[in-house]
């Protein structure tokens, strides 16, 4: 089972900044899943929240700062440290020889961000990283939007409900990977879907309990805060 590092290593360093990717890598992660919007003049930038309230020392929404005034923010204060605001662009330089996994999720719930697919695609063919990368949202339309726009990327539909028979939504969708919450992973849901190809990769999985179920599950990916755990879990 490989791990990612769920916007870096987050639950000991301040999220999705490069300190928090950092870290996650001396960690031993495979990858990183990490979110994305865009700024005011079309940047994309690597942050969960529509808003920067609650992770930096500003007020408002993400869309409403240039890229510019994201960089005077410091999104470090919950950890007493300083951290700038990562566009997806620097992430992707600082760690394009690293043969990491690349797990990006398109925030277009609530705000939309006309032609981010398209911006987020082009970065990950500008640094090389298609064939390790996997695009996701819990907004299944935007995934539709990938699958149509750019068939060669590898596409995750994130949920967090008990759907009836995933494994023919993804199917007929054509999504590569099902990325369920942990609590509705099941050896009977990984099965199902290696059947018919799919993968499954599972969030966010932190706590003893949860690790062992998405072993016993035979997840293909577990998403955590604390890469850590699954270390010492490893080296047993």
């Amino acid at each position: 089972m490989k791990i990612l590092g769920h916007r870096g290593a987050a639950g000991t360093t301040p999220e999705n900044t490069l300190i928090s990717f950092v870290k996650g890598l001396e960690l031993g992660v495979d990858g990183f899943e990490f979110d994305v919007q865009l700024s005011r003049d079309r940047e994309v930038v690597i942050i969960h929240d529509e808003r920067v309230d609650r992770t930096s020392d500003g007020i408002g929404w993400v869309k409403d700062y240039s890229l510019k005034e994201l960089k005077s923010l410091n999104f470090g204060v919950g950890f007493k440290t300083y951290a700038p605001i990562p566009t997806l662009e620097e992430l992707l330089e600082m760690f394009q020889d690293k043969s990491l996994i690349i797990n990006v999720e398109i925030k277009t719930g609530l705000i939309q961000y006309p032609g981010i697919v398209a911006q987020v695609a082009g970065l990950l063919e500008k640094y090389n990283v298609t064939n390790q990368s996997i695009i996701s949202s819990f907004e299944h339309r935007t995934i539709v939007e990938v699958i149509k726009d750019f068939p060669n990327l590898k596409t995750g539909l994130l949920y967090e409900c008990g759907l009836i028979s995933p494994w023919l939504y993804a199917q007929d969708m054509g999504a590569s990977h099902l990325h369920p919450h942990y609590a509705f992973i099941s050896p009977e849901l990984v099965r199902e879907c290696h059947a018919r190809g799919i993968g499954v990769n599972t969030w966010t999985v932190n706590e003893e309990w949860e690790i062992e179920r998405a072993i016993v599950s035979g997840a293909d990916i577990a998403i955590t805060n604390y890469p850590e755990r699954f270390s010492h879990l490893r080296s047993e």
